[in-house]
């Protein structure tokens, strides 16, 4: 995003009257476009590569080819990628884990209130990720393997990013993260950016999956933060 331009947005959700309803509020908002809809998720991968947008609210469950599936194609061919929001009816699906561990910067319920909707889109195209810890927590419980191969982030990450990475699992901003370590707000996104490039991970979301997958931090227990 620059210039000043609006935020492009791509809906992909296979009920019309969902997209229908999706595009009435985000025109609203003289900050973001629609500039397309797809209705599968095959579609969803070919309108979102040739119109590129900034945004797109992809749906788990489509006909041909899944939401999750779209998001790793999407996310796995383009460069740059655009950030993708889940759009789902049950937080706790095992569909909306998926689509976290595929890429996913965040997911948003059916039923969120429109302003929610609104802000997640200029939230994640800022580069931020929406994280629910409570959400992600009950997601990694149910559906996160015991044990994933390969090393545990605490292997790979300084004693001072290990504490950023739990701090950004309970769903603390990096101003938040500043305060409690009482360090400069930068200095925190500095650590963050630490963390993403060890772990391998696009964004918070996804760092926050792998380390719970790997154990480091354990769902339904808050970890020390120092």
């Amino acid at each position: 995003m620059s210039g000043g331009r609006p935020l492009t947005v791509v809906l992909a959700d296979d009920e019309r009257l969902v997209r229908t309803a999706l595009r009435a509020i985000l025109s609203a908002e003289p900050d973001l476009e629609v500039v397309g809809e797809a209705a599968t998720g095959a579609e969803a991968v070919s309108v979102v590569r040739r119109l590129r947008p900034d945004v797109v609210l992809m749906d788990v469950r489509m006909p041909e080819v899944d939401g999750i599936r779209a998001t790793e194609r999407l996310l796995g061919t383009m460069d740059p990628a655009p950030r993708i929001v889940v759009v789902t009816t049950f937080e706790n699906d095992a569909y909306v884990y998926d689509a976290l561990r595929a890429g996913a910067s965040g997911f948003l319920l059916k039923r969120s209130a429109a302003e929610e909707l609104v802000q997640a889109v200029r939230l994640v195209a800022r580069g931020e990720s929406l994280l629910f810890p409570a959400a992600v927590r009950a997601l990694a419980t149910r559906h996160s393997p015991t044990h994933r191969p390969g090393p545990t982030p605490g292997r790979r990450l300084t004693e001072r990013e290990a504490q950023v990475l739990r701090l950004v699992a309970e769903g603390l901003t990096n101003a938040e993260i500043a305060d409690q370590l009482a360090v400069g707000a930068q200095t925190v996104k500095t650590h963050v950016a630490a963390v993403l490039a060890k772990l391998g991970a696009r964004d918070r979301t996804q760092a926050v999956i792998m380390a719970y997958e790997h154990g480091f931090v354990v769902p339904g227990r808050r970890e020390p933060s120092g």
